[in-house]
């Protein structure tokens, strides 16, 4: 053989070897771009959850503001039931002019009013008591939950990193069995093997 057909046959075997690695390289790209889509949906997917939760927390809240209302109609109900207790009293007045014998009554009457008003309080103590167990237990529901997201975005961290590792230790084996490859070649094309 000349020496011009022996550099024809290795430029040749070169330009095989390096074709034929080439391929591996765009299978490789192909998957990391594979594995970029699958991390950018599993980051959707959260998203839609953390909109899904907090709808339910706006739903919670929305009810709470719903409740809130009732009670302020409940507490206008109490305050024209004072409006008519003022009303008593002005007609107690008149007949205390009337009448120095009623005075009596209209003490005993007093202390009534003043049990009701200490009643009252005392719900009142109860509806503060109620409130603060209530904010209470939404504070420990979002501490909860915010923890339930920290860690399940660290899991999702440490999955994708354990699988960004092996993509690459796959990768490296596989260009060392190509570069075994075309040591092999160049070998044999030179007449070692």
């Amino acid at each position: 053989m000349k020496e011009n057909d022996k550099n024809a046959v290795f430029s040749t075997d070169i330009q095989m070897l390096v074709a034929g690695i080439l391929p591996n390289v765009k299978y490789f790209e192909s998957r990391f771009d594979e594995f970029s889509r699958k991390q950018d949906e599993q980051r959707e997917q959260l998203k839609e959850f953390k909109l899904v939760v907090d709808k339910k927390f706006e739903e919670s809240r929305r009810d709470m503001l719903e409740r809130f209302k009732q009670v302020d109609k409940r507490f206008e109900q109490v305050d024209k039931r004072f409006e008519q207790v003022d009303k008593r009293f002005e007609q107690v007045d008149k007949r205390f002019e009337q009448v120095d014998k009623r005075f009596e009554q209209v003490d005993k009457r007093f202390e009534q009013v003043d049990k009701r008003f200490e009643q009252v309080d005392k719900r009142f103590e109860q509806v503060d008591k109620r409130f603060e167990q209530i904010i209470t237990s939404i504070d420990k529901l979002t501490d909860r939950f915010n923890v339930f997201i920290e860690v399940n975005y660290q899991q999702a961290e440490k999955r994708d990193e354990k699988q960004r590792r092996f993509t690459l230790y796959m990768f490296s084996i596989a260009i060392t069995i190509s570069v075994m490859g075309v040591l092999g070649t160049f070998l044999k094309v030179l007449g070692f093997i």
